[in-house]
């Protein structure tokens, strides 16, 4: 399943800072735009794995 998400970014202290508009929480900053992408990617993977519950056996 491919997932669409609204990238908001600016840039900071001559970084590309950005969140994901449809993901509350989901921050990362980069020296490239390219970078952003990539980092907001591994971001939203990681608050993804904190929420998910963990499966009991």
């Amino acid at each position: 399943m491919v997932l669409n998400f609204t990238l908001d970014f600016w840039i900071e202290e001559g970084r590309y800072v950005g969140k994901l508009r449809e993901a509350p929480g989901v921050f990362s900053q980069g020296k490239s735009l390219e970078e952003l992408k990539t980092n907001i990617r591994d971001a939203y993977d990681l608050v993804m794995q904190e929420t998910m519950p963990t499966p009991v056996e």
